[in-house]
């Protein structure tokens, strides 16, 4: 990878398409434009009303034409089309299923991706925040278009589940509290230096106020409108979960096959992490080992300072040693961002650096409230999951090969399953490097590797209104989030949000575990096709030069 931009490659046709639907992409979705570093929409928020849905699919639907009619000139192109093309169809499809027109959960809709994208914009100069003003200024207009569209699934029929609406309904009263984001948000405006000019810090707050407003009736739209009407079933059946398998994959699986993997998976996890908490305690169960380490001083961090230190260091010492030994790692991926995000929703994601590197990528940590204390051993590996070898080792690794892909390939192609899947595979890869020795540090990694199989078999189950564990009926939301506290051993105050997450955002929680088994597959698969000659560091270079696929075009390249 180090010389990977001395020798750029010739663009094709099949590039200039790619690249055309980026450009396109970042004018309809404003927000996926700040996303991936493209800055001249900073001041805008994308038409979430049935009108933009309809120009998206009818843009989608011209390239996918145009895609269809070029012919590949190279291995590359024949990925870009393999990959794009599946990419739009699968677009389409979820569009005319109504996909849209139910598009409400606790993580990854709207309400949250409109608030988000602020977390993103620079905030240096005072023409940064004369274009997070116009921003604000546009949350309004796109809040009202998000509503005509939900307004329009209802008349059709097509709705969100009511657990689903009630929880963004509390998220949004935290949003817009008097300590609130956006009431916080305007009051720290000000550039890295000096101050904001007196119109322009007005200006701020009017704007984040209307944003402020908008979505408290936002909040009164959804409780007093659609939740009266909402689906009382979390599941969303057979048909619907396999076109969102496809989305988070990028691989199509047989659901029942998984589903039967998964518990043999759990039960494989379960008896692996028995067997480190004998020795972390001789003789101890899984309960009492983890019991055991919650009260060592010695693995505990005290408040969100010391996690956000912890974690750089952490972080930091992974890049520096397994770029002397393991894999190539270029100057610009050296810098890794480790934050305490502004909410306290609880998750712990990775946001990928811009095209120019001038934003690095970034790990962020959103701690729920009332939550202060965290345990390293039990961290440890989501550090690595998260940073590197994980998400930014991958991701920021197809951003930098700018010589052979265009800017779809490395901005915006990709799946869940491949990008979780690694994750998951290189937590497993940094205990075979002996990153994990500790008894702890590898209950830890087991505990998150236990939770991954575990959602595996709640997702399915719950989606596919399978039978439960017990015999005792099918699988809903009750017993989906009994199961997790069995499962997973973190604050409750997590396990209510990702049962949550799960029963909102289907076919996604699968991808993890379900990507590191294709991955561990393709992996395996290239070894006994390559006998003596199989190299894993070459292996994992190959990969990860390809940028963000899915899982079906993965095992499709590298079979070459």
């Amino acid at each position: 990878m180090t010389d990977a931009q001395s020798t750029p490659r010739t663009p094709t046709a099949i590039d200039q398409i790619a690249e055309a639907w980026v450009d396109d992409i970042a004018e309809m979705l404003p927000t996926v434009a700040t996303y991936i570093g493209r800055f001249e929409h900073n001041g805008r928020l994308e038409d979430l009303s049935p009108a933009g849905h309809e120009a998206r699919y009818r843009a989608a639907q011209a390239t996918l034409a145009a895609l269809e009619a070029a012919e590949p000139v190279d291995e590359v192109d024949v990925v870009t089309k393999a990959e794009l093309a599946g990419d739009l169809r699968l677009s389409l499809e979820l569009y005319e299923a109504g996909a849209h027109l139910r598009d409400l959960n606790v993580i990854a809709s709207p309400p949250q991706d409109l608030r988000s994208v602020f977390d993103l914009m620079p905030t240096d100069t005072i023409e940064d925040w004369t274009l997070i003003s116009d921003r604000l200024r546009a949350v309004p207009a796109a809040l009202d278009g998000y509503v005509q569209t939900l307004r329009t699934g209802i008349e059709a029929g097509v709705v969100p589940a009511r657990r689903q609406v009630r929880e963004v309904v509390t998220q949004i009263a935290r949003y817009t509290a008097d300590n609130g984001f956006f009431a916080s948000f305007a009051h720290e405006a000000a550039p890295a230096e000096g101050h904001l000019p007196a119109s322009l810090a007005r200006a701020v707050a009017e704007h984040a106020g209307a944003a402020r407003v908008a979505y408290d009736e936002l909040a009164d739209f959804l409780r007093d409108e659609l939740a009266p009407v909402a689906s009382e079933h979390d599941a969303v059946g057979r048909e619907l979960y396999a076109l969102h398998s496809r989305r988070f994959l990028g691989a199509e699986i047989d659901l029942d096959e998984t589903y039967e993997w998964g518990v043999a998976e759990l039960a494989r996890m379960v008896a692996e992490q028995e067997s480190i908490a004998n020795e972390i305690l001789p003789g101890a169960t899984v309960e009492e080992a983890v019991a055991f380490l919650e009260q060592d001083p010695e693995r505990k961090l005290h408040g969100t300072d010391a996690l956000q230190k912890w974690m750089q260091e952490t972080s930091d010492r992974a890049v520096a040693e397994l770029g002397e030994s393991h894999f190539d790692i270029p100057e610009p991926i050296r810098t890794l961002e480790c934050l305490i995000a502004p909410t306290n929703e609880g998750g712990i994601y990775y946001t990928g650096p811009t095209d120019d590197f001038s934003r690095p990528g970034r790990m962020w940590w959103s701690v729920p409230e009332g939550v202060d204390s965290f345990d390293t051993w039990r961290e440890l590996t989501t550090v690595y999951h998260e940073g590197v070898p994980g998400h930014h080792l991958q991701i920021a690794q197809a951003v930098y090969n700018r010589a052979e892909l265009n800017s779809w390939r490395r901005l915006l192609a990709g799946s869940s399953g491949h990008a979780e899947g690694w994750a998951l595979y290189a937590e497993r890869l940094m205990e075979q490097l002996g990153y994990l020795d500790d008894p702890a540090d590898r209950l830890g990694m087991l505990d998150g590797q236990r939770m991954r199989a575990a959602r595996v078999v709640l997702d399915i189950g719950v989606h596919l209104g399978k039978p439960r564990l017990d015999g005792e009926g099918v699988w809903d939301a009750d017993y989906a989030l009994e199961f997790m506290r069995r499962n997973v051993n973190m604050p409750d105050e997590f396990i209510q949000f990702e049962v949550n997450r799960y029963l909102g955002w289907p076919g996604q929680a699968p991808s993890y575990k379900v990507g590191q088994r294709i991955w561990e597959q393709i992996r395996d698969e290239t070894a006994e096709r390559e006998g003596d000659d199989f190299d894993i560091k070459r292996f994992h270079m190959r990969a990860l030069r390809l940028g963000g696929v899915g899982l079906d075009t993965l095992r499709l390249a590298l079979a070459n």
